[in-house]
Formats: C-alpha cells, sequence, structure tokens
C-alpha cells in the first residue's frame, strides 16, 4: 500500500458528524438522508429534534465517507429550501 492510498483509508474510516439545522418541516429529515441513501451509506446515529423556535436540529454521524464527499453534501443539502444552515466536523 502506497502512502498515498493509506491516507485516502485513514480518511475514509474516520468519524464525522453532519450537523444541519432546518425548519421543522414534515420533509426536512427525509431529504437530508436522502443524500446518503442515494451513496448507500448507512449513517452510525441519526439525532432529530425539535426546538421550541420552529427549528429542526439533526446530527448525522459516519465513517466511509471521506471529508471532501461530506462538504459536497453539506453543500448539496444547503441548497434545499427549508434548510437554514448544514456544516460538518470530526469527531
Amino acid at each position: 500500500m502506497t502512502p498515498e492510498e493509506a491516507v485516502l483509508e485513514e480518511t475514509a474510516t474516520q468519524a464525522l458528524s453532519l450537523r444541519v439545522n432546518a425548519e421543522a418541516d414534515p420533509g426536512a429529515l427525509a431529504r437530508v438522508l436522502t443524500c446518503f441513501q442515494i451513496l448507500n451509506v448507512v449513517p452510525r446515529r441519526v439525532i432529530a429534534e425539535a426546538g421550541t423556535t420552529g427549528t429542526l436540529y439533526i446530527r448525522i454521524d459516519v465513517t466511509g465517507l471521506t471529508e471532501r464527499h461530506l462538504s459536497l453534501i453539506a453543500a448539496k443539502i444547503g441548497q434545499v429550501p427549508c434548510v437554514e444552515n448544514a456544516y460538518w466536523h470530526r469527531l
């Protein structure tokens, strides 16, 4: 295994977390999870909580994706009209 392949393998196995703030729309959670379904990725954890101000807070923990892939997913989710904010971080 080359050093480049080792870095890619390590990057793809690290745990990452996607955070999404959306309007408390009934379809918001399904729209966010669809991005992972298309990629055939099962999240390690999904937490969704409705806030008192009409905001839905979603946290999705995943492995098997690179930071670049998750950045693209966050950008795509951020384009959904009911989404106020989407970002990721390492766990």
